[in-house]
This record gives C-alpha cells, structure tokens and sequence, in this order.
C-alpha cells in the first residue's frame, strides 16, 4: 500500500511541477518523504 501512494504521490508531484504550483509539490514531495520512511520503518519490523 505504501508503494501505491508513492507512485501515485509522484504521479502528483510531476503533474504539479509542470502545472507550475510549487506549493503542491513541496506538499506532495514531503508525503512521498513520509511514506517512504514509514514503509521503511515497518519492513525492518
């Protein structure tokens, strides 16, 4: 699941910098961040 909002969260953040809205894609790169460290967090479990 983790995986899937990653993709989708960089689908968004290609589509924002090129819709040139900074400010959604800061949001979404820090969600990318964020689920990056918790899919990293719960498969060293």
């Amino acid at each position: 699941m983790y995986i899937l909002g990653i993709v989708l969260n960089a689908g968004a953040l290609v589509y924002a910098v090129t819709d040139d809205s900074p400010l959604f894609a800061v949001t979404f790169g820090l969600v990318m961040v964020y689920l990056g460290v918790r899919y990293w967090m719960v498969s060293n479990q």
